[in-house]
């Protein structure tokens, strides 16, 4: 008696996890190899509205077709493979070019390659060497900036350096900004210079959410400083801090108006995803961890006050999971966004003006239209989804073609 009513008990949890499991990890059916076509429309998210709203669950968003292929015309090359985790490139005016190794070496690539040793870095995680900058006039001073991990007393932090690249070497070793706090992971990381001559600087907010909504602290942050360090006048809070409450931004770019535009990943773990292209105003809230996109797999988990609120921003684009890798149980990934950069070259007239940003968990290159008043986004396309790569740079070359750094360790040329 005892056996066969254990039998049944067995039997009715089977049959109640298995209804459990069917309702929460229905995968939204996205085709594996698409021909390319026409980019799919999407509805911009605008301003914060005066009264919290949420985004649709993953089960309530409309379906999306996504192209995943290559174009057909587009040849990729490539040109470099073997690195260590490459994290930035840059374009040297003689042709070469800088790679960063997130372990803490700068290659330069060109006829040959060399590798300088970066002194001081300390990879943990996703920290290490990551941002690259070049000088605006590096021409003729030969300045560099660049973004690295380190470990003092224990304590992990980050900090921007300047050097001078001379015969390979990196000399003249200048701390530009330290102090931003670090860990194994959400360190941020990017630096560009802008085109009113700032160097920006995303940081990640070193797994304590928190500090992402404190302005006196330089984490979950971007950050906005003169060539040697110093704030300018028209920082909003007299501090390095241009916007806040950002998780890990990664991607800078400008458009052709001078505005800033960065990728920021969204929550990771069971209500992942959620992952943002923002337009970066100055003394701007960007609303983490107050607000976040952060419902998942078609029920209500509220991981943050709501979605919107009074005050803080709402992102240009959001990715849902199902744009990300292939789903995994309840685990799917977000696309995990990178590097960013405006086409403004002649090789691909029709794209441009449009964004490219990379992927890492999304594994693919993403091109993202804007709308005429450069606000709103009009359409998104996946391209190279084929590839397989994680890809954690985009730039456009001097030679008009894109080139994409992948943490398979290559550097690759996309022409035609």
């Amino acid at each position: 008696m005892k056996t066969k009513t254990l039998t049944t008990i067995i039997l009715l949890l089977t049959i109640f996890v298995s209804a459990c499991t069917a309702a929460i990890q229905t995968p939204v059916e996205v085709p594996p190899q698409l021909e390319p076509s026409t980019p799919v429309p999407t509805t911009p998210v605008s301003g914060a509205p005066e009264e919290p709203t949420k985004l649709p669950t993953q089960a309530e968003a409309p379906p999306t077709q996504l192209p995943t292929s290559t174009p057909a015309d587009f040849t990729v090359e490539v040109v470099a493979e073997g690195l260590d985790i490459p994290w930035e490139v840059a374009f040297l005016p003689d042709g070469d070019m800088l790679v960063t190794e997130r372990s803490g070496s700068l290659i330069r690539i060109g006829q040959d390659r060399k590798s300088i040793d970066v002194e001081g870095v300390y990879h943990i995680g996703e920290g290490g060497l990551l941002g690259l900058a070049l000088h605006p006039d590096f021409e003729n001073n030969a300045t560099l900036y660049l973004y690295l991990t380190s470990q003092v007393d224990g304590a992990i932090t980050n900090r921007v350096e300047s050097y001078m690249l001379i015969d390979d070497r990196l000399e003249n070793r200048t701390v530009i900004l330290d102090g931003i706090p670090g860990a194994a992971n959400h360190d941020g990381g990017r630096i560009e210079f802008g085109p009113d001559g700032y160097l920006y600087i995303t940081t990640g907010d070193a797994g304590k959410p928190e500090s992402a909504q404190d302005i006196n602290s330089l984490a979950g942050k971007i950050l906005r400083v003169t060539e040697t360090g110093a704030v300018p006048e028209d920082n909003p809070f007299q501090s390095p801090v241009y916007s806040y409450g950002h998780r890990n931004p990664q991607g800078l770019a400008w458009d052709d108006s001078g505005r800033l535009w960065s990728t920021e990943h969204g929550r990771s773990g069971f209500a992942s995803g959620f992952d943002e292209l923002n337009l970066v105003e100055v003394g701007k809230n960007y609303g983490w961890p107050v607000i976040s996109h952060g419902q998942e797999y078609g029920i209500s988990i509220q991981v943050s006050e709501g979605s919107a609120k009074a005050g803080m921003e709402q992102p240009v684009v959001v990715w849902l999971t199902r744009d990300g890798s292939p789903h995994i149980g309840l685990m799917k990934s977000s696309i995990a966004p990178s590097g960013l950069a405006f086409y403004t070259g002649d090789k691909f007239p029709e794209y441009r003006g449009n964004l490219f940003s990379g992927a890492l968990a999304g594994t693919a290159l993403w091109r993202i239209v804007l709308n005429p008043d450069h606000q709103t986004e009009q359409s998104r396309e996946r391209l190279l989804a084929n590839l397989g790569e994680r890809i954690r740079d985009v730039r456009q070359g001097p030679d008009g073609w894109l080139y994409l750094l992948t943490d398979s360790g290559k550097l690759l040329r996309v022409w035609r």
